[in-house]
């Protein structure tokens, strides 16, 4: 398995842009992004056992990272 972060820019490139301007002028997209960014860094600690943690756990940050991806892509998309 590769543990390489799921940056945002990185998941969607064809939204780079866009993505800049929404952090910027979208108060609830700025939010969101916020904590997927700590999410998915959070996840990264863990999967490369800087910050171990057990399966359970892990599970509910990938869960909570992939929702939040969801609702940004939706925002992105809209």
């Amino acid at each position: 398995m590769s543990h390489v972060p799921h940056e945002l820019v990185e998941e969607f490139p064809e939204f780079q842009e866009k993505i800049t301007q929404m952090k910027q002028g979208n108060a609830h997209f700025s939010k969101l992004y916020e904590e997927y960014h700590e999410i998915n860094r959070a996840v990264h600690r863990a999967e490369t056992d800087v910050e171990p943690t057990d399966d359970f756990h892990m599970e509910e940050m990938r869960k909570k990272r992939m929702h939040l991806k969801d609702e940004l892509y939706g925002m992105l998309q809209g």
